[in-house]
C-alpha cells in the first residue's frame, strides 16, 4: 500500500497561497462608480457626408504607403439604408466639457461633415455646429443647443504614471456607452507626422467609434481624447493614443476665442543625438536636439543659434530628445521671449529668442547619386569639389560631393551624391571649403576616433557620426 509523506513545508506553502488570492482580487480596481459617474457626459456623435469618405485617413499618407495601414484613423462606416446623393454616415464619441453644449471630439470625426448629430447618455438627440477644427492636434469642438447638461471632471496627465490604470468610454462600432479599461504603456509618444503631441499610449481596447471619447484616471478625471490605434487590421491590437488632455483643452481655448490654433516656431532643423554623434561633439551625454540647419532671418538666426549647437532647454523644460523641441515650441505663443540654452564648443550657452509663428511649408525634394572614384582614406570616402553641374544637380551651394563610399562608411549612412560641408571633432566644427581641407582634417585623425560629418541630401542637412580607420 502507498503511503502519501506530506512534507510541512508544502503544508504552509498551499496554506498561504490560498490565503493570498482573496487579498489580490481585492486590489483590483472597480469601475463601477466612474462610470456611473462621468458616463453621462459621454455622447456619441453622428455626420452625414455628401461623398463616401476615405478609410482610415492618417494625414500626409499615401495609400500606397507601408505606414497607411500602420497608424490609422478610427472611424467605421455604420451600415445604414440606401440614402439619395450618395450620402453616408460615420460614427465617434465625444463628452462635454461645459454644461451649455460645448464638446470635445476629435477633428477627423467631423471631417467633410455636412451635418453632425449628438446623442446623449437619455437618448436625447441634438443637431450640433462647428465651433472650430485643428487637423494637426486632431481636436474639434462642436455645440449643441442645449444647457443644465452633465459635464467631465478634468485631470492633470503630467500626474499619470505608466502601469497606471485607466478607462475608455465611447462607442465602438456604434455600441453606444462600451467601456474598456487597461493601463498607461507609454507617455510622451511622438507618432509618424505628428510632432505637436505628446501621446499617451494605452493597452486600452479602442476600436473605430472610440475616436473622440475620453481616457479616464481612477479618479474619474479626464486625462485625455482617444485619437488613434496602431493597427494593421483596421481593430484593437493592443495600441492606443489619446491626446494629453492638456494639450486638447489649450486648442479648444484657441478655437472657441479666435478661431485658430496659433503655433510657435523657431526655423531650425534637428535630429536625434546618438552617442556616436555626442561623442564627436564633446557632449556629456546623448541628450537634446542637434540643429542641423538654421534658417536664414529665422528667429533662431537671430537669436544666434548656429548649425551645430546641441539645443538642451526651451524655457526651462529639459529636452531630453530631438522630439521634445517641436512640442516645446509649438506650444509656445508667437511673439513671446524666452530663454533657450544649447551646448556649443562643449560648453552650454544661453540665447534669448523670440518665438515666430508656424505654418505649412513643404520642404524641396531631389535626388542624386555620382559615380565611384578610386582613392581611399580613415573615413573611407573619397570627395571632389562642388561643380556647377552638381549645384545644379543636387541643389547645394557648397561643400564637397561624395563619389565614393567604402564599407566602413556605408555603416555611417552614407552614400555617393551626398554633399558634405563641415567635419566635427573633439566638439570644433571645421568647414570644408576644398578637398585639401578635408583631407588635411582626415589624415590627422586617430585611428578609432568619433568624428561626425554636416551632409545635405535631398534638400535637408543632417549630422552623420563614423569613427576613422573602420
Amino acid at each position: 500500500m502507498n503511503r502519501i509523506v506530506l512534507w510541512p513545508g508544502a503544508i504552509l506553502l498551499a496554506f498561504m497561497l490560498l490565503v493570498s488570492v482573496p487579498a489580490v482580487s481585492a486590489d483590483l480596481p472597480d469601475f463601477t462608480v466612474l462610470v456611473e459617474r462621468q458616463g453621462p457626459a459621454v455622447v456619441n456623435i453622428s455626420t452625414t457626408q455628401a461623398e463616401p469618405q476615405k478609410t482610415s485617413s492618417f494625414p500626409g499618407l499615401d495609400e500606397s504607403d507601408p505606414m497607411f495601414d500602420l497608424f490609422r484613423r478610427f472611424i467605421p462606416k455604420a451600415p445604414v439604408e440606401p440614402r439619395p446623393h450618395g450620402d453616408n454616415r460615420s460614427l465617434g464619441s465625444g463628452f462635454i466639457i461645459s454644461d451649455d453644449g460645448f464638446i470635445l471630439t476629435n477633428a477627423h470625426v467631423i471631417e467633410d461633415a455636412e451635418e453632425i448629430f449628438v446623442r446623449l447618455a437619455d437618448k436625447r438627440e441634438y443637431r450640433a455646429k462647428v465651433i472650430g477644427t485643428d487637423r494637426r492636434s486632431d481636436i474639434a469642438v462642436i455645440q449643441i443647443d442645449a444647457t443644465g447638461l452633465p459635464v467631465v471632471v478634468m485631470g492633470q496627465p503630467d500626474a499619470l504614471k505608466v502601469g497606471e490604470w485607466v478607462v475608455a468610454i465611447g462607442s465602438p462600432f456604434g455600441f453606444e456607452h462600451s467601456v474598456t479599461a487597461g493601463i498607461v504603456s507609454a507617455k510622451g509618444r511622438s507618432l509618424p507626422d505628428e510632432n505637436f503631441v505628446p501621446f499617451i499610449q494605452t493597452d486600452v481596447a479602442i476600436n473605430p467609434g472610440n475616436s473622440g471619447g475620453p481616457l479616464f484616471n481612477l479618479k474619474g478625471e479626464v486625462v485625455g481624447v482617444n485619437s488613434q490605434i496602431y493597427s494593421q487590421t483596421g481593430g484593437f491590437m493592443g495600441l492606443s493614443f489619446a491626446i494629453p488632455i492638456d494639450v486638447a483643452m489649450d486648442m479648444q481655448d484657441q478655437l472657441r476665442t479666435a478661431g485658430i490654433v496659433r503655433r510657435g516656431r523657431i526655423g531650425v532643423a534637428i535630429q536625434e543625438v546618438t552617442r556616436g554623434l555626442a561623442e564627436s561633439f564633446g557632449l556629456p551625454s546623448a541628450d537634446g536636439a542637434l540643429v542641423s540647419a538654421v534658417e536664414s532671418g529665422s528667429p533662431a538666426e537671430l537669436a544666434g543659434l548656429q548649425q551645430g549647437d546641441v539645443i538642451s532647454r526651451f524655457d526651462g523644460k529639459s529636452v531630453a530628445s530631438s522630439s521634445d523641441l517641436p512640442r516645446l515650441v509649438a506650444a509656445t505663443r508667437p511673439g513671446a521671449t524666452l530663454a533657450l540654452h544649447a551646448y556649443r564648443d562643449g560648453s552650454e550657452r544661453t540665447f534669448q529668442v523670440t518665438v515666430g509663428e508656424w505654418s505649412d511649408d513643404a520642404e524641396p525634394e531631389a535626388n542624386s547619386t555620382r559615380q565611384q572614384a578610386p582613392l581611399v582614406n580613415k573615413l573611407g570616402l573619397v570627395v571632389v569639389p562642388l561643380t556647377e553641374a552638381h549645384k545644379r544637380e543636387l541643389k547645394a551651394s557648397e561643400g564637397l560631393v561624395i563619389e565614393r563610399v567604402n564599407d566602413g562608411a556605408d555603416r555611417a549612412d552614407l552614400q555617393p551624391g551626398d554633399v558634405v560641408t563641415a567635419l566635427v571633432r573633439a566638439g570644433r566644427q571645421s568647414t570644408l571649403n576644398s578637398v585639401e581641407d578635408f583631407d588635411r582634417l582626415v589624415a590627422e585623425l586617430e585611428d578609432g576616433e568619433q568624428v561626425s560629418l554636416l551632409v545635405s541630401r535631398a534638400g535637408g542637412k543632417s549630422y552623420v557620426s563614423l569613427r576613422a580607420g573602420s
